[in-house]
């Protein structure tokens, strides 16, 4: 276990792509999967290796992420010792970078017990198990240890993502971009291995010379005065950073292999619990390939889709690969397909929405939708 680790999440992420999401929210507290949030696979994949230790960096519109963060008991992290820490920016007007919040809170490093550090983000989605990449740093005896995905398919996925570019022993010699040229690449996963006192003398040294870009940024910047490899996880991964990611993601789990890997392969994925009823299902409801949370009352037609807790599927409603997050109301003939349904939607009876495939239509949160 990853005892002699403590973990940095920073959220200062890119969501110009989802901003219909993300107008109320970060991107890490978006639903996901029915019940979860994008930030619970992240903090889970840490727990579940061991690291007891983790920080927080948030900034913009962080009520929902307090909410569901809470103490962090969900996942074992309301401790005496360690356990979780958030470095809540909001009052701030002007946008930090990672940076800049870290500065004013180096006291957190310093005090700190464990020896090396793990960096992310929260927009990848996977089941990674960190022990495997801290013994593969670990015996490298490299400074930093980046951790990647090979991708067969570059020209359509990840696209606009960070792609290493290494020499025959997996050594990383510069960080690029995916402009969707190549089909094969390495995507870097954003996740960065080191020993504590590197990420303190790069933080001092970005300090000493004005240098406030992301802490990632910071660090591609001083590559060449460090040793750096790559570990490859082999596993699903994919970036959320965007509205068709978003979407794609939660298709996903429908497929019953990718949701026993993201949910089961190397640990359980944990999320804050609300002890609410099952859901019932009424008799002229008819429901094929879904996930669907519990709480809500069915009536209707589900087909290959998402349903969040304490939603409304009323007689007659048709719904078909979309996603609908807690607290919907779907009333009578509704026809829905590719949707994605924030929050606290109504959508009236005999309304027709159907998005594409590609690009979904996005009902954005505590909307009311009606037939006109």
């Amino acid at each position: 276990m990853l005892n002699n680790y403590m973990s940095i999440l920073s959220l200062n992420e890119n969501d110009n792509d989802i901003k219909s999401l993300t107008k109320a929210r970060p991107l890490a507290s978006i639903p996901i999967a029915g019940r979860y949030r994008i930030i619970d696979f992240i903090l889970s994949n840490l727990v579940n290796s061991g690291v007891k230790n983790i920080g927080i960096l948030t900034q913009c519109k962080s009520r929902s992420l307090l909410d569901h963060l809470g103490s962090g008991k969900p996942w074992d992290l309301d401790r005496k010792l360690n356990g979780l820490f958030i470095f809540n920016f909001s009052g701030i007007t002007s946008t930090l970078s990672d940076i800049e919040m870290l500065k004013s809170n180096m006291e957190y490093l310093y005090r700190s017990t464990q020896e090396k550090v793990i960096l992310s983000s929260s927009a990848v989605i996977c089941n990674i198990d960190f022990q495997r990449a801290a013994e593969f740093h670990e015996k490298s005896g490299k400074d930093i240890t980046l951790i990647y995905k090979r991708t067969n398919n570059g020209k359509r996925k990840f696209l606009n993502c960070s792609v290493l570019n290494m020499d025959k022993n997996n050594n990383v010699i510069s960080i690029g971009k995916n402009t969707g040229l190549d089909d094969v690449q390495n995507i870097s996963l954003g996740m960065f291995i080191m020993n504590k006192k590197l990420l303190i003398n790069i933080l001092n040294n970005c300090i000493r010379t004005g240098f406030s870009l992301s802490l990632k940024q910071c660090i591609r910047k001083h590559m060449n005065n460090f040793t750096v490899n790559a570990y490859e996880f082999n596993g699903y991964a994919e970036y959320i950073d965007s509205v068709k990611s978003y979407y794609k993601v939660n298709m996903d789990m429908l497929n019953l292999d990718i949701n026993r890997e993201v949910f089961f392969k190397n640990g359980l994925i944990y999320t804050k619990v609300k002890d609410e009823a099952p859901t019932k299902y009424f008799n002229d409801s008819e429901v094929c390939n879904s996930l669907i949370a519990n709480g809500s009352l069915i009536h209707g037609q589900i087909e290959n889709s998402i349903i969040g807790r304490r939603v409304t599927i009323s007689k007659g409603a048709r719904i078909k690969n979309c996603v609908i997050m807690q607290n919907c109301t779907i009333k009578e003939n509704v026809d829905l397909t590719n949707v994605i349904v924030d929050k606290n939607v109504i959508i009236d009876e005999n309304t027709v929405l159907k998005g594409g495939k590609e690009f979904p239509l996005v009902i954005e949160k505590k909307s009311i939708y009606s037939e006109v």
